[in-house]
């Protein structure tokens, strides 16, 4: 199995941080795990590495797509092989770095159905059900998967939406997914999780969206607005954007916005660390005790390295 490095954790925590000095250390590059810095334009919201971060070591799955269109955990996975599978050839140990677990574990692990969930789909799915009918769901579905289609039938609204989920989520149809359903291991990955204390991670989360402001992110959804982006793009689903949109259209309340923000960000770290608790970790770190030798110590001998 090809060598893989993964740092996972909450938003916050320092992965980046940890990646960036591994992969100089270890002369290799990083691909991204963040379903939210693949858009381009969404830069500070996103906590994207900055310009010289990503020109100190190269960076992948960062500005790959535009704010109104959709990237899933199935794209994620197809591109991510293929680029591991280079780099190794290259003689380099790739490091994966990024809080979407989905992503790492499909990368892991594959493609279940069954795992496969994604709330805010979902709730479009609904509501175009809604506006639309169901026979519009339908015929979506025909089109995307006619074996599901015909399975499930045109009356079956819980099974049409789902399928539609689980095919919009990886642009894979559920009827793939249940084909495919062996698990293949392709990676021999060394996971980081990069933990903290609870209380001060929510304090530096709060900080940064003030960071964040000071970087002038009211500046850059404003430029994002003016450029034909909506606030129903998918990129505007990244927390920490859409909290601001009473006081860019009002031009008041900023101070409820920020706390919104802060609010919807801890909530975000805090699902994140539910799923991180059914996860397997070679490695815990702390941003304030990382030992750069320490770690590849432990990576070396992981992957019996000399």
């Amino acid at each position: 199995m090809i060598p893989l490095i993964v740092i996972e954790g909450p938003t916050a925590s320092g992965k980046t941080a940890l990646a960036l000095a591994l992969a100089e250390h270890l002369k290799t590059e990083i691909i991204s795990a963040d379903s939210r810095q693949v858009y381009r334009l969404l830069n500070i919201g996103t906590a994207k590495p900055s310009r010289e971060e990503l020109s100190r070591v190269r960076h992948h799955f960062i500005d790959i797509i535009w704010p109104d269109e959709i990237f899933n955990a199935g794209r994620f996975r197809t591109a991510a092989s293929t680029l591991i599978t280079a780099l190794h050839l290259q003689g380099k140990i790739p490091i994966v770095c990024g809080g979407t677990g989905l992503y790492v574990k499909v990368l892991l692990e594959g493609l279940f159905k069954s795992e496969i969930h994604d709330p805010i789909i979902r709730q479009k799915l609904e509501k175009d059900c809604e506006e639309l009918g169901l026979d519009e769901m339908y015929d979506r579905l025909y089109n995307v998967d006619l074996k599901t289609a015909d399975k499930v039938g045109c009356f079956d609204r819980q099974r049409i939406l789902r399928a539609l989920e689980v095919y919009l989520a990886t642009g894979i149809p559920i009827s793939e997914h249940w084909r495919r359903q062996v698990r293949k291991e392709e990676f021999k990955a060394f996971r980081i999780f990069m933990n903290e204390d609870r209380d001060v991670l929510y304090q530096r989360i709060d900080a940064r969206i003030h960071t964040m402001l000071d970087k002038g992110l009211l500046d850059e959804i404003k430029t994002i607005l003016k450029k034909g982006y909506d606030w129903t793009d998918p990129g505007f689903n990244s927390v920490g954007y859409k909290e601001f949109q009473p006081f860019i259209e009002t031009g008041e309340g900023l101070g409820e916005c920020i706390a919104l923000a802060q609010q919807h960000s801890r909530n975000y770290a805090k699902r994140q660390l539910t799923w991180y608790r059914k996860c397997n970790f070679h490695l815990a770190a702390s941003h304030l005790s990382i030992n750069i030798k320490s770690v590849t110590e432990a990576i070396q001998s992981f992957f019996d390295i000399n």
